[in-house]
């Protein structure tokens, strides 16, 4: 994740941003069971969006399900050319605990950038895809940053990036682009399981392995960023308590064998 942009503006925008902000989605109840949101078969429930591609074209099928994973590839790229992409789960969430287990694996497409090296991601608290406009590499979101070491050095992960976003951390508002976890370097293709927890903008924390390595609050749209303007509810809250869940594709390959939710108390 590396830069912010515009968004769509419009009628259409007006009315999904109001149903995005004012948490006009389906209740559902908390409880003990996960909602497994990748089936280990194929993308329902799934939409891509890829920057320079309408809303649901997954170009050079970067979003593909083969042997019970999903995988983000790029053999049929020559180059990234900034084609940074999302895929987008259908619903929308406020409090949750969200479970993630990814590996990285092989080269980096051609293109790519240095920043992008084994780097991938979760995007929370997200605006809507339908929202985005067709050049835009990122939603604005709260960004768990998924890293992976390469032979020297360290390197953490689930680290906190904010594409259009700030957030309060230890009673001061950030307005640092990304934030460091203290979680210790993954290097290879091991398997890492990530969970964040979310209690809409109250409370956020990236758990790795178990452990808690970034706490922080009040997620909300930054002034500065070209999308506010768009995306700023009519009462002027800033404050983010809901949005969408998308991972993405950043020039390195990546396979995601579970994808689990489970609701929280409000």
């Amino acid at each position: 994740m590396k830069k912010k942009f515009k968004i769509l503006s419009g009628t259409l925008l007006t009315i999904l941003t109001i149903i995005y902000f004012s948490g006009c989605q389906p209740a559902k109840k908390s409880g003990e069971e996960w909602i497994q949101l990748f089936n280990g078969k194929d993308l329902t429930g799934w939409t891509v969006k890829i920057a320079g591609y309408e809303l649901g074209e997954n170009f050079g099928n970067t979003f593909r399900v083969e042997d019970g994973l999903m995988k983000v590839r790029y053999d049929q790229y020559d180059s990234l050319r900034n084609r940074y992409g999302h895929i987008f789960y259908k619903d929308t969430f406020s409090h949750y605990l969200l479970r993630i287990e990814y590996r990285f694996v092989g080269e980096q497409c051609p293109g790519g950038a240095g920043w992008a090296l084994r780097n991938s991601g979760v995007m929370v608290h997200g605006q809507l895809p339908e929202t985005m406009e067709k050049d835009q590499s990122f939603p604005t979101s709260i960004e768990v940053q998924f890293l992976g070491g390469d032979s020297i050095g360290e390197r953490s992960t689930a680290n906190l990036c904010t594409p259009g976003t700030n957030v309060v951390m230890n009673g001061n508002l950030v307005l640092d682009h990304c934030m460091t976890s203290s979680s210790k370097t993954f290097r290879g293709d091991q398997w890492v399981t990530v969970e964040v927890e979310v209690h809409g903008s109250r409370l956020m924390k990236h758990i790795v392995n178990g452990d808690t390595v970034i706490v922080y609050s009040q997620p909300q749209l930054d002034e500065r960023d070209a999308t506010y303007p768009k995306l700023i509810p009519g009462d002027g809250n800033k404050l983010v308590s809901r949005g969408t869940l998308s991972l993405q594709s950043e020039s390195h390959p990546i396979d995601f064998r579970k994808v689990e939710l489970k609701i929280l108390e409000e």
